[in-house]
C-alpha cells in the first residue's frame, strides 16, 4: 500500500548548484572549446562544460557508463563523446549539439569500448576506434548521423590502435596508431572505403600513446611510452626524424600539441611539461606539474593552454612565461566522507584516498590538502571547538590534524586492528570514538597532550560503518555491516540497545529529538527505530536498486536526505515517509552526504571523485 502512494506523488528536481570533478584519467579529456571561454572534461557518466571566466556550468547526461574520450569540432557546434561498457555490449557514442547543450544522435557500434574520436576539419566526418575487444575504426557522416564504412583498425601480427588525429586541412585522410602500429588511411566517398597504408619506421619498434598533426598536414608527431617523439611524413609514410636521442621522457610521452608557430608542446607520465623542437626535441622550457599529464589543450592560437594531469589538476599555463596556475582540483579517487565544521556552511571537508581536503562552499575552491601517502582516509570528524580534524585510516591509525594549517597534532597507533572505519567525536572536545574493521568501538579520552583508551566495547562482528553521538553526549548509536546497529550508554561504557535487520548498516541518524534513529544499508530499507526498546516502528522503501550509503537528517528533523547506489540524492519528509525531491547528477555510487548548517545546501560525495552540492530546497 505504501508503494501505491508514494509513487502517486510528484517528486521535484532538485536543483544542481555545482560540481567538484574531473577524470583526469582519460586521456586527452580536457578540451577547450574554439571560442576560448568554456573547457569540456568529462566526469563518470557525464561530460561537462564549464566557463572558464564564470565557472558557469552545464552537464551533457546520456551515457550509461563512464566516459571514455571526449572530442571538439573545429567549428566548435559539436561535440561527441564515447562511453565504456560491459564486454559484448555496444558503446554509445553521443552526439552533442554545443550550442543548445543537448543530444544529436547516437551511434552504436563498437563493443566494450570508444577508445578515441576525431571529426574532420570541416565537420564533415567523424572518425572513432573501438578499444581491444572492438578493434576497427569507423567513419560517421556527421550530418547523415550514419556510419559510411568502417573496417580493422591494426593488421593481425601488430597490436590494437589507441589514438587517431584528423588531417590539419582535408577531409579525407587521417592517422590512427597504437601497439606497433601506425597507419595513414585515404577515405574513398564513392566506394565507401578506407584504404590504409602502413608507416615504416625501420628498426624502430614502439608503442605509441599520443599522436598530433601539424596544421598544414606537413608532418605528424607521435609519443611513445619508450619516452621518445616520432615525426612521420604523411605523404611519404616515412620517418622523417625521432628524439630525443639521449634523456627521454620519464614514464612515456602521454600527450603532445603542435603549435602553429612550430614546436611542440610535450607532457610525460612524469609530469613534466616541455616546449621543444624538432629534430633534437632538447628542452626549451620545462615545467614539473603534479600527476602524469594526460591532456594538453591550446586556447586559441597557443599564446596561452590547459593542462590536465591524472590526480585530477586543471593548470593554466601562458606560453611566453611559462607559469602555471592550478585553476581546478578534485580528488582522483572514490571520496569516502564529507563533513561539515559545527554551525558553519562557509568550509566542508572531505577525505579520500590518500588525502583530507578542505575546500570554500560557495568558490568551490581547495582551501587545504593534507596528505599521508599510501594510505586511505575512511572517515573524518571536525571537532566542535574547530581546532582539529580527527581522521580515520586504513594503517589501524588516528590522526588528528590542524584545520587551517594541516599541521599534524596526534596519533593514536594501533587503535583498531583491521584499519579504523568510522569516527565521530563529542561536543565537549573531550572524547572521540572510534568503530574498526574488526567490530570493536573504541572511546578514546582526549585532553591537552595525551590521548587514552577508556573503553573497548566489544559486541559487532564486522565493521562499523557509522557512528553517531546524542547531543548531550551520553549515548551514541553504532551501524555495522554485520547487520546490527548498538545503542551504547557512553556513562556506563555499556550496551544499552541491540536493533537486528538482515542487511549490512551503511548509515544511521538520530532524530534530532532523540527517541528514534533512522538506518539503511545494503537491503535498500529505511528504517525507523524506538530508541528506548529497539523496536522497528516502520520501514520505507529508500531505492529501487543498490544499497544506501549515505544519509542525513536537518537540525528540525523534518525533513532528512539519503544518497546511495543508484546514484540519486533523495530528500524524504520525516514524517510522511514519502520523497519530495530526487537529485540527478551524479555517475558514480554515493558514499557520503551531509546536509549544511542552517540548510543551505545539500552536499554528497561519490566513488567516481565528485563532489556535488545541491541547493537546499525548502526556505530554512
Amino acid at each position: 500500500m505504501e508503494n501505491q502512494i508514494s509513487s502517486k506523488t510528484v517528486e521535484a528536481e532538485l536543483e544542481l548548484e555545482a560540481v567538484i570533478g574531473f577524470n583526469g584519467h582519460v586521456p586527452t579529456g580536457l578540451k577547450c572549446h574554439p571560442d576560448q571561454e568554456h573547457l569540456i572534461y568529462p566526469l563518470g557518466y557525464t561530460v561537462l562544460i564549464q566557463a572558464i571566466n564564470t565557472n558557469e556550468q552545464n552537464f551533457l547526461h546520456g551515457h550509461g557508463n563512464n566516459v571514455s574520450c571526449v572530442t571538439i569540432s573545429n567549428s566548435g557546434l559539436y561535440i561527441a563523446s564515447g562511453q565504456v561498457t560491459f564486454m559484448g555490449f555496444k558503446a554509445d557514442i553521443i552526439l552533442w549539439d554545443f550550442k543548445k547543450r543537448e543530444l544529436i544522435a547516437r551511434l552504436s557500434l563498437h563493443k566494450g569500448k570508444v577508445e578515441a574520436l576525431a571529426f574532420s576539419p570541416n565537420d564533415l566526418y567523424l572518425v572513432s576506434l573501438g578499444g581491444p575487444d572492438d578493434g576497427s575504426v569507423v567513419v560517421w557522416s556527421v550530418a547523415k548521423r550514419d556510419a559510411i564504412c568502417g573496417s580493422a583498425a591494426a593488421g593481425l601480427n601488430v597490436g590494437n590502435a589507441t589514438t587517431v588525429t584528423f588531417s590539419g586541412c582535408r577531409d579525407e585522410m587521417f592517422v590512427t596508431a597504437g601497439n606497433g602500429t601506425i597507419r595513414v588511411w585515404e577515405l574513398d566517398l564513392p566506394n565507401r572505403k578506407i584504404w590504409p597504408t602502413e608507416c615504416q619506421t625501420g628498426q624502430m619498434k614502439r608503442i605509441i600513446m599520443s599522436i598530433t598533426m601539424a596544421h598544414d598536414d606537413s608532418f605528424f608527431y607521435l609519443g611513445t611510452t619508450t619516452g621518445d617523439i616520432l615525426k612521420m611524413n604523411p605523404k611519404t609514410k616515412l620517418l622523417a626524424d625521432a628524439g630525443p636521442a639521449k634523456d627521454k621522457f620519464s614514464l612515456g610521452v602521454s600527450a603532445l600539441k603542435c603549435l602553429k608557430m612550430g614546436g611542440l608542446l610535450v607532457g610525460s607520465g612524469a609530469g613534466l611539461l616541455i616546449f621543444c623542437k624538432s629534430p633534437s626535441y632538447k628542452p626549451l622550457k620545462k615545467l614539473q606539474l603534479q600527476g602524469r599529464i594526460t591532456s594538453i589543450t591550446l586556447r586559441g592560437e597557443g599564446h596561452q593552454f590547459f593542462v590536465g594531469t591524472e590526480e585530477s589538476h586543471i593548470y593554466r599555463v601562458n606560453f611566453t612565461d611559462f607559469k602555471e596556475t592550478l585553476i581546478m582540483t578534485c580528488h582522483f579517487e572514490a571520496v569516502q566522507d564529507i563533513v561539515f565544521p559545527f554551525g558553519t556552511a562557509e568550509l566542508f571537508a572531505t577525505c579520500a584516498k590518500m588525502d583530507i581536503r578542505v575546500w570554500h562552499t560557495v568558490s568551490n575552491r581547495e582551501l587545504l590538502r593534507i596528505t599521508v601517502p599510501n594510505m586511505t582516509c575512511h572517515s573524518i570528524d571536525f571537532m566542535r571547538d574547530g581546532k582539529s580534524i580527527v581522521s580515520a585510516w586504513d594503517d589501524g591509525k588516528i590522526r588528528a590534524f590542524a584545520p587551517e594549517t594541516g599541521r599534524l597534532m596526534y596519533v593514536i597507533d594501533n587503535a583498531h586492528r583491521i584499519g579504523v572505519t568510522a569516527i565521530t567525536t563529542t561536543s565537549d572536545c573531550k572524547r572521540v570514538i572510534s568503530g574498526g574493521g574488526e567490530g570493536e568501538v573504541r572511546v578514546w579520552q582526549i585532553g591537552c597532550q595525551t590521548q587514552k583508551l577508556e573503553e573497548a566495547l566489544k559486541e559487532h562482528k564486522s565493521s562499523v560503518s557509522c557512528i553517531r553521538v546524542k547531543k548531550n553526549n551520553e549515548e551514541c548509536v553504532t551501524a555495522s555491516t554485520d547487520g546490527t546497529c548498538i545503542i551504547w550508554d557512553l556513562v556506563h561504557l555499556r550496551r544499552n540497545q541491540m536493533i537486528l535487520a538482515n542487511t549490512l548498516f551503511q548509515c544511521v541518524c538520530y532524530h534530532p529529538e532523540e527517541f528514534q534513529i533512522i538506518a539503511s544499508g545494503t537491503n535498500r530499507k529505511i528504517s525507523y527505530w524506538e530508541v528506548c526498546d529497539g523496536s522497528v516502528i516502520r520501514e520505507l522503501e529508500g531505492s529501487s536498486s543498490g544499497s544506501i550509503n549515505g544519509m542525513d537528517i536537518t537540525a528540525e528533523g523534518v525533513y532528512f536526505v539519503t544518497g546511495g547506489s543508484d546514484h540519486l540524492v533523495k530528500v524524504w519528509d520525516y514524517n510522511e515517509g514519502e520523497v519530495t525531491h530526487v537529485g540527478v547528477g551524479h555517475s558514480g555510487s554515493i558514499t557520503r552526504i551531509r546536509i549544511s548548517p542552517g540548510n543551505q545546501y545539500i552536499i554528497s560525495v561519490s566513488a567516481d571523485g565528485a563532489i556535488v552540492r545541491w541547493k537546499y530546497p525548502f526556505a530554512s
